[in-house]
């Protein structure tokens, strides 16, 4: 009976899982076997079959040039926007979460660029940085300084993507910060100033450990976002001037709908994706043993 009792737990443990394996394996492991798959063909013209190729493709990325631009961009976004937009969160929650008048205005004013669409974003950041009529050379103007061309000059145009990707993700990941302070026992802030621990000191030794979890999760959310960028450079610059601002999945739109060589932009992929299990490997071997979540 019991042992009855156990196998109708497990089938209906199962059950329970089969409508997430299903949409796993669906939308996440074939698309991923498939990509593999792909990355090993030359793309047939004229109606003729794929070609197979082996490993032929990979070697011309490593070949490609301009991969790897690509991928020194896409490096340069990441360490531009994810330390800051994680110290940005960071500063805001503790702003937001002290005792402030119109605390709940500023709240709202530190949330508002994430609920944009990132369409309506960029189209708002162009004409900031439009060269005759932008906002930002206008205040130049008035300093009398010259005009910067922010999105045709190569070596100023990644930093204003990174600049409108800080703007738009920080007031995100500051939801996160402050719920978690906001779970923090008040108890430890009221014994530190009963033990006379400065502001800083009570930050650093347990504020801050205490919201490792939560940097963590926004670590690995602000690192994805700097691997997904497609959209915003679509309306900026697409991916220009001379590819100074183009970003690894873009790169992968380019190739696949742009120059039509789908069997390219499936090896790019399958290269994203090992870097990212490289990441996550580490991610979990390594960070997730130092952070305490009780």
């Amino acid at each position: 009976m019991i042992q009855n009792a156990d196998r109708r737990m497990q089938i209906y443990g199962a059950l329970l899982l089969l409508p997430a394996a299903v949409l796993l394996a669906t939308f996440a492991y074939l698309p991923t076997v498939a990509t593999l798959v792909n990355s090993l063909f030359l793309p047939g013209f004229r109606g003729e079959p794929a070609t197979f190729v082996g490993l032929e493709n990979y070697q011309l990325l490593i070949e490609d040039d301009t991969f790897w631009q690509v991928a020194r961009n896409n490096l340069l976004y990441a360490l531009g926007t994810i330390p800051t937009s994680i110290a940005l969160a960071l500063g805001m929650a503790l702003l937001v979460n002290a005792r402030l008048p119109g605390r709940g205005f500023v709240r709202m004013a530190y949330f508002t660029p994430t609920i944009l669409p990132m369409i309506a974003a960029a189209n708002i950041w162009m004409f900031f940085y439009a060269p005759q009529i932008g906002l930002f050379n206008a205040l130049l103007g008035w300093l009398g300084l010259p005009g910067v061309n922010w999105l045709g000059d190569p070596g100023v145009a990644l930093g204003s993507v990174i600049v409108m990707t800080v703007w738009k993700e920080a007031g995100f990941f500051m939801i996160f910060y402050l719920a978690a302070l906001q779970s923090i026992p008040p108890e430890l802030e009221e014994a530190s100033n009963l033990e006379g621990t400065s502001r800083w000191s009570f930050f650093w030794r347990v504020t801050f450990p205490l919201l490792m979890p939560t940097t963590l999760f926004v670590l690995i959310n602000a690192l994805i976002n700097a691997v997904r960028v497609v959209d915003h450079l679509f309306i900026l610059t697409k991916g220009g001037p001379n590819n100074a601002t183009n970003l690894l999945l873009y790169y992968v739109y380019e190739n696949a709908f742009s120059f039509f060589d789908r069997t390219y932009a499936a090896t790019i992929t399958v290269v994203i994706l090992l870097v990212l299990a490289v990441v996550a490997t580490v991610k979990f071997t390594v960070l997730d043993r130092r952070t305490h979540y009780q």
